[in-house]
């Protein structure tokens, strides 16, 4: 969105009336004098006093925001999220097309073995499920940072060239000490299934992994990015997983067994059907997505500094 406040009328200046007189002037200059300190002790309509500007000017919540949108920060006074880390984990890497052997090879999740990492999806035109992951994931950090968090992704353009490994994106979660941390994704399913899921560890004690002190408190995020990805995006639950709830719990993901910090993925529409795909590919879609997600993890870690 191309933010712009509310306009205000600078006050116009009065024209000066030369008087016959110099006892006229004489006259004039207190009261100038006065209504002038009072002018002053108000505000100026439209000036720089920054309780008249916070209030005048806040940002939407919902308000629909373009590819290049410049959202003004908040005041000191307004960062809810000041010392909370937040890590966004963009699935999978534009790069991993090029390094096969490095994404297939063996990692352990705790439960099994699995590949370090995929390619991902990509819609039936070509846009990638990863293209779209750091797309979202930078304007998710921009929000975030601007209400005061600490932002930490996990990969960021050609850095690393591929991957990283499951394995190493918990890690970076857990070593961040995370308040909250986001696996952000597309899914690929068949033409017809629509909506978006998050989707949440199960109780998993194996090996290396034990989810067992972050299961419920990974389950208030993810329903609290659930409850507003949908109202912020307007999508609907996944009508083919959650049975409409749009939750999901498993077990067989190496970024959620091996975290130990509270931690979900979202899958944020269907890149293989065409109507999702229209959403997926729209840059205004995009940062209501971002937007949805934020707001999530704001009201998680709002709840969680008061003990919610």
């Amino acid at each position: 969105m191309s933010y712009s406040g509310p306009e205000f009328d600078l006050p116009e200046q009065r024209r000066r009336r030369r008087a016959p007189l110099a006892v006229g002037l004489a006259a004039l200059v207190p009261g100038a004098l006065l209504g002038w300190v009072v002018y002053e002790g108000v505000g100026r309509p439209g000036g720089s006093d920054p309780a008249r500007t916070d209030a005048a000017t806040p940002w939407s919540e919902h308000a629909s925001v373009g590819d290049d949108a410049k959202v003004p920060a908040p005041s000191a006074s307004a960062l809810p999220l000041k010392g909370k880390v937040v890590v966004i984990d963009p699935g999978h890497n534009p790069g991993n097309f090029q390094h096969p052997s490095e994404i297939n090879q063996k990692v352990n999740i705790g439960t099994n073995w699995k590949e370090c990492d995929t390619t991902g999806t990509s819609t039936n035109a070509g846009y990638t499920e990863a293209r779209f992951t750091l797309d979202v994931a930078h304007r998710l950090r921009a929000l975030l940072e601007r209400q005061g968090a600490t932002v930490k992704l996990t990969h960021d353009g050609d850095r690393p060239a591929w991957g990283p490994c499951v394995t190493k994106r918990a890690g970076i979660g857990n070593d961040a000490h995370a308040d909250a941390a986001i696996s952000l994704h597309a899914d690929g399913a068949p033409e017809g299934d629509r909506g978006f899921h998050v989707i949440l560890p199960a109780t998993v004690h194996s090996g290396g992994a034990d989810t067992r002190p972050i299961v419920a408190s990974s389950r208030t995020l993810g329903e609290r990015v659930e409850k507003d990805f949908a109202k912020v995006t307007g999508s609907a639950p996944s009508n083919y997983v959650g049975n409409g709830t749009g939750l999901d719990v498993r077990r067989d993901l190496g970024g959620l067994n091996l975290s130990t910090v509270p931690k979900v993925f979202i899958e944020c529409g269907n890149m293989r059907d065409s109507k999702d795909a229209a959403l997926l590919t729209s840059g205004a879609w995009r940062q209501k997505a971002a937007q949805g997600i934020s707001e999530g993890i704001v009201s998680f870690l709002g709840g969680q500094a008061s003990g919610g």
